[in-house]
């Protein structure tokens, strides 16, 4: 699912980017930046070799209790299965951050970077640990898509929400007086950006400036867990509520007060992890404002918990070699095993397993989106590639199975597509991401048609 947590790590899976946090002092700094480097890498180098109690011995008091062998163990066994094997550190990066001293260890992996933050106290002891968000390497660059007319729209910069987790934010403002429907854009799992960039594809963007171009305004914004990825520290009590549906609940306020905006006619559209949640947002606006949005839009919307998806996804990605090596299984072994002590409760108050807290599973175990769905009387839409090996065509007939046939729901699938709603051929997989493309025009049109037309 972003960062603060252990996110699908690799291709964007549907859950969290690990991060094990940890409360950190500002300190003296007996050390050169040169001797926090070498440290850092030989920290990453104990991991990625296996020995583990060699890092733990690298560590301060409150990261041994935190994060021992085992747990150590398996993070590394986490991030092997859905990043693969990993291949080396090809570079260090020094920085002082809110008074701490920090290096960034690039970890390399068979399908994406990863950047390791190391937290160092005074005497060189490792007092904070954090997972960034995976980077495939891209093949090119981002280039518009042709049914973007810039001429029709006007991007401006604001801000979503108020106090200590204010966000960047764009909103993409169609020519003309309106007023217009518009649409809040909520993003899938890890600490995306606001155009969920990914590789050299930003598929929020083109949604903003294809949806722009056809009359519709749209708003994005970049995610908590993207913005305050440093500041968010404690995770005992972190859950859905902050990381995704409090901003979403935030940014359709925002465009409901925007001029120019019809305010009767603003909509949710939830991609990945930010479609399981729509409903539960929903819900939310209902309870707060009294008004829940003008209807839902779910782009790849998974049906299933997130843990299933977790599994079921790594076991796509270790076959699609049509082999299963045994490192492979062993790994796979150790998921599920992790899976199944979250999925029976077997986590204390404030534990860290799978990149996130105890508090984190157990709300969103009990969260069932395509019940709070069913209790929504709001116009829907459901979109799925064909080709998405993330959420897949099951999770798109389980909602089908729960919602079809009642007025004012639609679904679409398209057969060439994948979880970026990007064309392809054959099987999908990771490495797609690194290739140039933007979202389907179809996808565009039907998106701005359903809306314009309700």
């Amino acid at each position: 699912m972003n960062s603060l947590f252990c996110r699908v790590l690799c291709s964007l899976l549907c859950t969290g980017l690990l991060v094990c946090t940890v409360s950190c002092r500002p300190s003296p700094k007996p050390l050169s930046q040169a001797d926090l480097e070498r440290l850092a890498v030989e920290f990453a180098g104990f991991l990625s070799k296996g020995s583990p109690a060699g890092a733990v011995k690298m560590m301060d008091d409150t990261m041994k209790s935190l994060l021992p062998e085992a747990k150590l163990t398996e993070l590394w066994a986490g991030l092997t299965a859905q990043l693969g094997e990993y291949l080396s550190s090809p570079g260090t990066r020094y920085a002082e951050e809110g008074g701490y001293r920090v290096v960034y260890v690039t970890l390399a992996f068979a399908s994406a970077e990863v950047d390791m933050k190391v937290v160092f106290d005074a005497t060189g002891k490792v007092s904070g640990l954090w997972f960034g968000q995976p980077r495939i390497a891209g093949t090119g660059t981002y280039t518009p898509p042709e049914y973007a007319d810039r001429d029709s729209f006007v991007e401006t910069e604001c801000t979503v929400g108020a106090g200590q987790w204010q966000l960047p934010a764009t909103l993409a403002m169609p020519a003309g007086g309106g007023p217009f429907p518009a649409v809040v854009l909520v993003h899938g799992s890890g600490p995306n950006d606001r155009d969920e960039t990914i590789g050299p594809n930003k598929p929020f963007r083109d949604l903003a400036w294809g949806l722009a171009s056809r009359g519709v305004a749209v708003l994005r914004y970049e995610k908590r867990t993207k913005q305050y990825q440093g500041e968010i520290t404690d995770l005992a009590g972190f859950t859905a509520d902050q990381e995704t549906v409090e901003d979403a609940v935030a940014a359709v306020a925002l465009l409901r007060a925007t001029a120019g905006v019809d305010p009767d006619a603003v909509f949710v559209l939830g991609h990945s992890m930010g479609a399981m949640m729509a409903p539960r947002i929903a819900a939310r606006l209902a309870a707060g404002e009294g008004c829940p949005p003008a209807g839902l839009i779910f782009m790849a919307g998974n049906a299933r918990d997130l843990l299933t998806l977790l599994v079921e996804q790594s076991e796509y990605i270790a076959g699609l070699d049509g082999q299963v090596s045994d490192t492979e299984e062993a790994q796979l072994a150790q998921l599920r095993s992790q899976v199944s002590t979250v999925r029976d409760g077997k986590l204390a108050p404030g534990e860290v397993l799978l990149g996130a807290s105890q508090a984190y599973w157990a709300d969103l175990l009990a969260y069932d989106q395509v019940e709070a769905a069913k209790g929504l009387d709001l116009p829907m839409l459901f979109l799925q590639g064909e080709r998405d090996y993330q959420v897949t065509m099951e999770d798109f007939g389980l909602w089908r199975e729960a919602l079809g046939g009642r007025p004012g729901v639609v679904f679409k699938s398209y057969p060439a597509l994948n979880h970026l709603f990007m064309a392809g051929e054959g099987r999908s997989k990771p490495a797609d991401y690194a290739v140039p493309g933007n979202v389907a025009q179809d996808v565009v049109e039907d998106v701005a048609a359903w809306v314009k037309g309700l």
